[in-house]
């Protein structure tokens, strides 16, 4: 009774000195989430139960060469993990929803949502941080705009005051950059999903 009260960082640790016991436990304790989470992505039993398995294959792969850190807590890492393996399910039976960016500001649709669940905040976590990222690559024009544009919600009056550049030149930059933005993604064969 006592694995009720134990953490799951304490049971991470108890394992990797080598109590199976402690697996067992963090299975368990969050089989039924992430089963649940997997099935409302796939829709089908069998699926779910081999995304499932390979997912827990891949924890225990990854714990036991030291790849896990601190820092993130167990039950979101573990999700993530099961959140790639249900994208490779579905690019391997190509049957990915692409993404759509045909509109202008529709890579960042994905982040505004703000009646999220569990499982889709940790989702979007991960697409914010893909975004994040992708916009480091650009220019440093550009990715300033679109971040003063995206994160401070500017107007493109107040980007040109505080840039120093007329509208034109700050709309023109925004412009290039969500051009930049959609280039990137596709190069990477980014898939941005909600």
């Amino acid at each position: 009774m006592k694995d009720v009260l134990t953490n799951d960082a304490t049971l991470v640790k108890n394992y990797l000195k080598g109590d199976e016991t402690a697996l067992s436990c963090l299975i368990n304790r969050h089989q039924q989430r992430i089963y649940s989470f997997i099935y409302s992505k796939v829709y089908d039993r069998d699926i779910t139960e081999d995304i499932f398995q390979d997912t827990f294959i891949k924890v225990i792969k990854t714990l036991k060469r030291g790849g896990y850190n601190e820092e993130g807590k167990f039950l979101p890492w573990v999700m993530r993990i099961a959140h790639n393996l249900v994208i490779d399910h579905f690019r391997k039976n190509n049957r990915m929803p692409k993404f759509d960016n045909s509109g202008e500001f529709s890579i960042f649709s994905v982040l505004s949502d703000s009646s999220l669940n569990a499982e889709k905040q940790i989702i979007k976590d991960q697409v914010e941080d893909d975004v994040r990222k992708l916009i480091e690559e650009l220019p440093d024009d550009q990715k300033e705009v679109l971040k003063m544009r995206i994160y401070k919600d500017m107007s493109f009056k107040e980007i040109a005051d505080k840039t120093d550049v007329s509208i034109n030149t700050a709309l023109g930059r925004m412009r290039y950059a969500l051009i930049n933005l959609r280039k990137v993604i596709d190069k990477h064969n980014i898939i941005l999903t909600n």
